[in-house]
């Protein structure tokens, strides 16, 4: 996030806590984090194209400071291609301030070799009249139980914030001296919002590794190495469910989206260039779905026969976990089934109360694709609506 947004947010934020004229329906007007998901990037990294992570050629953020506001909006920026707890060692250190630490377990045992635990000049300063180093200025320094905050991610984000959470309560014995392994940070964080995350993985990761074994396309050398991707297959995320468990002290909301139809004779709403001979039993992508991910998205990986994509890919295999017909809608890069909720967790539908402690459903978004959700250029609905509503929940808790 640029100087100038920064200094904006933080006026809002002063700005909210002294204003009288807030809605009378906002119960609190913590501030707001955005965690981008995988190959994500924060708002500085294309920041003289104009184009964002949460907006595309808008600004998610900025409508989101000002809708009914003002409210205190950061957008953070973490490792693109990097696990879920190195994403949340970073956020933390964005937040509260102070460098970077991954564990000194952790980084030994699961960062590739040579990563320092602690590495030189990762730092985000606490205090803007003590910063001989000139790092940039940390989003909350006076983040703790008595200022919360609300945390929202999209796709890997909405992973990463649950790692954070569950490192800020729980710790992490043997991981050194960082604050936030010491745990026992209960309440710091009052809400938790996952856009499109893929809380039991996604099938794009397993079809696209079994399609041709020899075949390397970019797609498939990303997800073709390291913990960060093994996070993201759905073996991977019933591992990482297990120990990042749903905390009784937060509020929890999830959001789903749906960017394929079941096949159908005609008149459907897929692309039929890609897909003119369809199966009632299968998902085919929408016409208006972003084009990068249509051939992955459908019945078969196109333009092969030989392997089933995200909408026809199955596997049974014992010690794993099963993916059946549930898991064939998705929205071009997840499947929508695995962002209602970690498997094994509780979960609910929203009913217009929330429920802490529970996973509470805001639904299926029906014809957004997974960057149609971002606002992204792309022929798809705006997002804007669901970004309202959840800061309607959100500031109304």
């Amino acid at each position: 996030m640029s100087r100038f947004a920064q200094g904006v947010a933080r006026a809002l934020l002063a700005a909210a806590a002294l204003s009288p004229w807030l809605p009378a329906a906002a119960a609190n007007n913590d501030p707001v984090i955005l965690v981008h998901g995988f190959l994500g990037f924060g708002p500085e990294q294309f920041r003289e194209s104009g184009f964002r992570y949460w907006g595309g050629y808008g600004d998610i953020a900025a409508h989101m400071q000002v809708y009914k506001g003002p409210h205190a909006v950061f957008a953070a920026g973490v490792g693109a291609i990097s696990s879920n707890w190195d994403r949340a060692a970073e956020l933390y250190a964005q937040i509260k301030g102070g460098c970077v630490d991954y564990g000194q377990q952790h980084v030994v045992k699961y960062d590739p070799p040579g990563q320092p635990q602690k590495p030189a000049g990762k730092c985000w300063s606490a205090d803007a009249a003590h910063n001989p180093e000139h790092y940039p200025l940390a989003f909350y320094p006076q983040w703790d139980a008595s200022h919360p905050i609300h945390l929202i991610g999209h796709s890997q984000g909405g992973t990463t914030i649950r790692a954070l959470v569950e490192l800020l309560e729980h710790g992490a014995p043997g991981e050194g001296d960082g604050e936030l392994f010491k745990g026992g940070k209960t309440g710091w964080v009052k809400s938790v919002t996952t856009i499109s995350a893929p809380h039991n993985g996604t099938t794009l990761r397993d079809a696209i590794l079994d399609f041709l074994p020899n075949l390397h396309t970019p797609l498939r050398d990303m997800f073709d190495n390291d913990m960060a991707h093994w996070e993201l297959a759905p073996d991977g995320a019933r591992d990482f469910n297990l120990w990042a468990r749903t905390s009784p002290n937060v509020y929890y909301f999830s959001v789903g989206t749906l960017a394929t139809e079941a096949g159908s004779w005609c008149c459907n709403g897929t692309d039929r260039a890609l897909a003119p001979v369809q199966n009632v039993r299968y998902q085919y992508p929408r016409e208006d779905m972003i084009p990068y991910f249509k051939p992955y998205a459908g019945e078969w990986i196109v333009p092969s026969a030989m392997q089933h994509g995200m909408g026809g890919y199955t596997q049974n295999a014992p010690g794993r976990v099963r993916i059946d017909e549930t898991w064939f809608p998705n929205d071009g890069v997840v499947n929508t089934a695995s962002m209602r909720a970690p498997a094994g967790h509780p979960v609910r539908d929203y009913d217009g109360t929330a429920l802490k402690g529970s996973w509470n459903f805001l639904g299926n978004y029906r014809g957004y694709d997974h960057f149609d959700i971002l606002n992204w250029p792309n022929p798809g609905p705006s997002a804007d609506p669901v970004y309202d509503r959840i800061a309607d929940i959100i500031f109304g808790l």
